[in-house]
């Protein structure tokens, strides 16, 4: 989890007076993990902490009583988790959001800043080292959101429109929704998702960071099948094709009389999402979904130890 300062200053900008909470420590079993992160204004919220008689407390409070606040679940709040949760509430207005901006880590607690806080901030700053969300000497520290997981989705048809619902509330994720014709959109898709309407859909490969993650879902086997090619030629972190297994068996063969090797092809993953989760369009979104947050959770573990082993944690 990070600090979604896009979404506070989206939040800000509309309804004034916006108290942002989010789970600073956890004892014991949580319904989220630290740095899990609500909004909420005068008559409306975003976001969760988790649900339950704990989120419906602290939206209840959250414009009234800022600071941290400790809550043991069972005892207090009847729910079945057990543990205990810690929660920071800030009150943000337009002032107080940019001041927070230019800042990779956002740091902030009571008096002057800890040693332990600033070993931590000097490591990201020199090393580029990425904190977990944490609680330190009552000092709360969040990496800011960068979005900085490129996801390409290719098609904006039922399934399309169904993977974007579920991905784009991802604070990680940098979405690019790709289709021949800009009417083949929503007329308000996520204001986080960059639309691109393309005659040639896969000449756009050439722009696509070679990192990037691929879904394709268009509503022609040829445009899927260019994309392949494209994308083979191009460079790709994951690549995803939706069809049957009859659908990528034809795809192999042309791809590889296209001059692509057999361990080429191998790197396109098809069929995407979960069979026994059935084919509505919302159900082979959560398959695929869970694909992606799979891989995310794998890049962030990773990173995560990466630094901690260089830090000597």
């Amino acid at each position: 989890m990070s600090f979604d300062l896009a979404a506070l200053q989206r939040a800000v900008a509309q309804h004034g007076r916006v108290a942002r909470v989010v789970i600073a420590a956890v004892a014991g079993s949580s319904p989220r993990e630290v740095g899990a992160a609500m909004l909420v204004w005068e008559g409306g919220q975003s976001g969760t902490i988790g649900g339950g008689a704990l989120e419906y407390r602290a939206a209840a409070e959250a414009l009234i009583r800022p600071g941290l606040s400790k809550h043991a679940l069972g005892p207090d709040l009847g729910q079945c988790c057990g543990g205990s949760v810690t929660l920071l509430t800030e009150h943000f207005d337009s002032d107080s959001v940019a001041a927070l901006g230019g800042q990779p880590v956002i740091a902030r607690g009571p008096g002057l800043r800890p040693l332990a806080v600033q070993r931590l901030l000097d490591r990201a700053r020199a090393r580029g080292d990425v904190p977990r969300p944490q609680l330190l000497q009552n000092w709360m520290i969040e990496p800011l959101t960068t979005r900085d997981q490129p996801l390409w989705i290719w098609g904006a048809g039922h399934v399309g429109r169904a993977l974007v619902d579920v991905l784009s509330p991802l604070p990680d994720l940098s979405i690019t929704w790709v289709d021949t014709a800009p009417e083949r959109f929503p007329e308000a898709p996520p204001e986080n998702v960059r639309i691109l309407p393309t005659a040639d859909p896969a000449r756009a490969v050439a722009i696509a960071p070679r990192e990037a993650r691929h879904l394709i879902l268009t509503y022609s086997h040829e445009i899927d099948l260019s994309l392949c090619h494209a994308l083979l030629g191009h460079g790709f972190g994951f690549a995803g094709l939706i069809g049957s297994d009859t659908k990528w068996a034809r795809f192999r063969t042309r791809l590889r009389s296209l001059g692509h090797s057999d361990a080429e092809i191998a790197r396109i993953c098809c069929p995407i999402g979960r069979k026994s989760l059935g084919k509505h369009p919302h159900a082979i979104a959560v398959g695929v979904a869970a694909q992606i947050l799979s891989l995310e959770t794998d890049r962030i573990g990773a990173t995560w130890q990466t630094h901690s082993s260089a830090s000597g944690a």
